[in-house]
């Protein structure tokens, strides 16, 4: 076999997102989510009075096209629609309030299958797609021919978001296994996503083993995520000593939301025969490194960690940056022609990837 290339993308909300959501102002997204919490707390009322009967059906007016009401149990409305409230109150009916969802946006679809085509991967790891069905659809309707992968896989894991990780590939699939019911000492899921482990068959016969990952968020930049995103390192880095790291072709990818000399990451970091590409490419200039900007901040958290073999292969590792919005002046280049805006950009993480020679 030649040249393989196996990347690492955080495509940033690769689903049928909430309509809800997908409002431009802020303020708009923060009133209208008010009005369905709202509609909620009148709905779970075990006594509809007039007044809140009233209310139900003018908050469902003013939040059409948004929200509907499941019935699955007994009868809510009276008529035609949802014009009037029939139930007396909440053990009446059984249901729930569904959110419409549409497609991510066609401008950030665009810029995320430009930066999957610039990358040119066999195999790649996505971090943040909903589910299978959202990422085949996404291959085959904005991927093509060489650009195309012929297989794909995810498994839906534990963020009730839908914030799954999976993976492209252009090499036929071995085994697959989870680790998203492993729970932490907490008794709490392990892994807020998944630890995805999936083979990669090879032509030349051996197997590639990628874990795809996405740790937990530095969102709160409190002590308990942290302590979360560190019993996940070292799970993982306890899943790769299973390997023999000498002989085995070994990838852990994904986006593990700290930085390469942080105290979370240390575990995994540490790991004997396991090498963070990047750093081979460019040392420990963060300046080449980063695939995450946060205001002037400039951080790695994106990776591809290999085992040896893969190291003694080794030929080159890039990051694809041309994706993110409002980075012109530190890439020096001007972004994909659909990065326009936020909303448009492929992702607020850069792809990575890593050249080997088997």
């Amino acid at each position: 076999m030649a040249k393989l290339r196996i990347a690492s993308f955080n495509v940033e909300n690769l689903f049928r997102r909430a309509k809800i959501l997908n409002e431009l102002e802020r303020t708009e997204t923060t009133r209208l989510l008010k009005l369905v919490d709202e509609l909620q707390g009148l709905l779970k009322e075990t006594n509809y009075t007039e007044l809140r009967k009233k209310r139900i059906v003018a908050l469902l007016k003013e939040l059409r096209g948004y929200v509907t009401v499941r019935v699955d149990r007994g009868k809510l409305f009276t008529g035609m629609g949802a014009t009037k409230v029939g139930a007396d109150g909440k053990h009446d009916w059984d249901g729930e309030i569904l959110f419409t969802h549409e497609k991510v946006k066609e401008g950030a679809r665009k810029s995320t299958a430009a930066v999957i085509k610039a990358v040119k991967a066999d195999v790649c790891c996505i971090v943040e797609a909903e589910n299978r069905i959202i990422l085949d659809a996404f291959n085959t309707e904005m991927l093509s021919g060489v650009q195309r992968f012929q297989q794909n896989m995810l498994i839906d894991g534990n963020d009730v978001r839908g914030i799954d990780v999976g993976l492209l590939s252009k090499l036929p699939l071995g085994a697959i296994r989870t680790h998203m019911f492993e729970k932490d000492t907490t008794g709490r899921a392990l892994f807020s996503r998944d630890c995805l482990h999936v083979e990669v068959l090879l032509p030349n016969k051996k197997v590639l083993h990628v874990l795809c990952n996405h740790f937990k968020s530095k969102m709160n930049n409190d002590a308990a995520s942290d302590s979360k995103r560190k019993r996940q390192a070292t799970r993982v880095a306890e899943l790769v000593k299973e390997f023999d790291l000498v002989k085995d072709l070994v990838v852990v990818a994904g986006d593990l939301n700290d930085t390469p000399d942080s105290d979370p990451l240390g575990p995994l970091m540490k790991v004997r025969n396991l090498h963070d590409a990047l750093g081979m490419q460019f040392g420990t200039d963060m300046r080449q490194r980063w695939t995450y900007k946060y205001r002037s901040q400039l951080n790695q958290i994106d990776y591809l960690l290999i085992s040896k073999p893969l190291k003694e292969a080794f030929v080159a590792a890039g990051v694809e940056r041309r994706g993110i919005h409002g980075v012109e002046s530190t890439i020096g280049t001007a972004p994909f022609p659909d990065v326009k805006s936020p909303a448009t950009a492929a992702s607020d993480h850069a792809a990575i990837w890593v050249d080997v020679d088997l």
